[in-house]
């Protein structure tokens, strides 16, 4: 694997550069700047970046880190001697892969490695798998349908048997009556995804078909056959009264 160490203590780098040998990782360069290495990540192309969060020049390396990930989705790990909140909080916004704390061991330094990368091996995957899904659905030829990924295999649902959907967390969980199907989505895209004459928002954790609502009252609508009992959130009424067929 290949690393960016950007540090701008020469000693400190020196020693960052020993260890990562010594645990059979490859330095494929040693940045003292901001600005250098965010040049060298576009060149290099590294694995990993470990980079000092204070660093000589006008870029830190927060800075630095927030754009290595928006424009390469490299992982980077932050070295650093400040533990305060005002900095911790700062460099939480670039969403780092680790955070160590010189001075520093070589086993802190293999550990946040091995997490950091397996953390980054993990999120590509389920981009890959999420991309792959949404292409097969608005690839697919017929509109009645779609695809999700249930046991390792891609599985047809037709929209028809779709009861509810839910939001949890970073999941959502699509019902029918047989099955539940949990993806790695938000709701909004969902949202986006669903067919709009055919389904309907009516809670912020809540999409619902149409035509399987049995009864509604004012604050929930009951679905036919299992008498599902789902909540209809106050900014969703007016768009569910719109949808209906009333008389």
């Amino acid at each position: 694997m290949n690393i960016l160490v950007v540090e701008d203590e020469s000693i400190v780098a020196k020693d960052i550069q020993v260890c990562l040998k010594k645990l059979g990782y490859d330095v494929v360069g040693v940045e003292s700047t901001g600005e250098s290495a965010v040049e060298k990540a576009e060149d290099l192309k590294p694995d990993l970046v470990m980079m000092d969060i204070m660093l000589k020049g006008e870029m830190s390396g927060i800075e630095a880190a927030d754009l290595i990930r928006k424009s390469r989705n490299i992982p980077v790990i932050f070295l650093t001697a400040y533990t305060d909140r005002n900095t911790v909080d700062k460099a939480k916004e670039t969403e780092p892969y680790g955070y160590i704390i010189k001075p520093f061991k070589e086993i802190d330094i293999q550990t946040a490695i091995e997490i950091a990368m397996y953390k980054h091996g993990r999120e590509m995957q389920v981009k890959k798998e999420r991309d792959m899904y949404y292409s097969m659905v608005e690839k697919q030829d017929s509109t009645d349908m779609m695809f999700v990924k249930a046991n390792q295999r891609l599985v047809k649902i037709r929209y028809e048997d779709i009861y509810f959907i839910e939001a949890l967390k970073d999941y959502v969980v699509i019902n029918t009556m047989e099955r539940r199907y949990t993806i790695h989505s938000t709701m909004k895209d969902i949202e986006r995804k669903m067919p709009e004459k055919e389904f309907v928002r009516v809670h912020r954790s809540f999409i619902v078909r149409l035509d399987k609502i049995s009864e509604i009252d004012h604050s929930n609508v009951i679905l036919e056959n299992d008498k599902k009992t789902i909540p209809v959130g106050g900014s969703y009424k007016d768009l569910l009264q719109q949808r209906l067929n009333l008389i």
